[in-house]
């Protein structure tokens, strides 16, 4: 078991957060499984370090919580995104196989390199990025020490953008994990949520065994004379939508004389699917647009904080 001693130390005497990663797994595998503050507590408390640093606060924080914790939670976070610890419940987190399995393979070893190059991170990396792309976001993440400036706003505005990402990241895996059937009620109340449904009208997500095609049904009012069909397809990343899937579903809409569609997958269309589409003015949501409508209006998220920036009312003075 690591101890203070044998740790990476930044300048002001704490371990980094990327040394506490085999700390923090070895922990994990102690038993089943964890609340994941309590695990940082352990991890924290497990290396005998002095009371001055284990008590070592972020001198800009607003609270008593302890740095080491901070860097424990970076830690355990990366671990995570690597597959090597999951959360089957809120707020509980457990070792999976892989993190067993890497453990007893690399030992005290184990560091942030070594997580970057798993699968699973990869993946992530690789979603994280394009979704930048999109949003022109910036790539600079790890802990934040922000200070306040004149460009604080934002700056404020680009964490919360990034942050946001990742939380958009890791829902797409959840989304990816869930049934076929809750993927087609998701995406109903998504286009839901995003007023296609109408004040009066109605949405269903079929019968698997009469579908013909098509998943869900939204009519904009009671009699159903603007409507909205759509087709869910739950696939893993590299599962992506070809051309001959919009061409099935386009088959499906002409059989009842629709021209409205909307195909939404996890995943990714081809160049192909994404031409043919096009043709057939069928609307395409792959798995980044996807969650970000989700966090755009709510759906399968909620609000963790709201914060108030504060400026000065010139005008307050002037008019006093």
């Amino acid at each position: 078991m690591l101890k203070y001693k044998d740790l990476k130390k930044s300048e002001n005497g704490l371990p980094t957060w990327d040394s506490m990663i085999p700390v923090v797994l070895h922990l994990a595998l102690q038993q089943p499984a964890w609340k994941g503050r309590e695990l940082k507590k352990a991890a924290a408390d497990s290396l005998d370090m002095s009371d001055e640093l284990r008590n070592l606060t972020y001198e800009k924080a607003k609270h008593n919580y302890p740095s080491i914790e901070y860097r424990a939670g970076w830690a355990l976070s990366c671990l995570k995104l690597a597959g090597l610890i999951e959360y089957p419940k809120r707020g509980i987190c457990e070792t999976t196989s892989f993190g067993k399995e890497l453990y007893e393979k690399y030992g005290d070893k184990l560091d942030e390199k070594i997580l970057k190059n798993q699968p699973k991170y990869i993946e992530h990396k690789k979603l994280l990025e394009e979704r930048k792309k999109r949003g022109n976001a910036s790539s600079n993440l790890g802990e934040l020490d922000i200070e306040v400036s004149e460009n604080i706003e934002e700056i404020i505005h680009e964490q919360i953008q990034n942050y946001n990402q990742i939380v958009a990241t890791e829902l797409l895996e959840k989304i990816i994990q869930s049934e076929p059937v809750f993927f087609e009620h998701l995406v109903k109340d998504l286009l839901v949520a995003m007023g296609y449904k109408g004040e009066h009208g109605s949405a269903i997500v079929t019968t698997a065994s009469r579908d013909g095609g098509i998943d869900g049904i939204i009519n904009q009012d009671p009699l159903g004379t603007s409507t909205v069909y759509f087709q869910a397809k739950r696939y893993n990343h590299g599962n992506t939508v070809q051309r001959q899937d919009i061409e099935a579903f386009y088959g499906a809409l002409s059989r009842i004389r629709a021209n409205r569609g909307v195909f939404i997958t996890t995943s990714r269309f081809s160049k192909a699917a994404d031409e043919t589409a096009r043709g057939f003015s069928i609307v395409l949501i792959d798995g980044i647009m996807l969650t970000d409508l989700m966090l755009q209006y709510n759906v399968g998220v909620r609000s963790k904080k709201n914060y108030v920036l504060y400026d000065i009312d010139e005008d307050f003075f002037e008019e006093h």
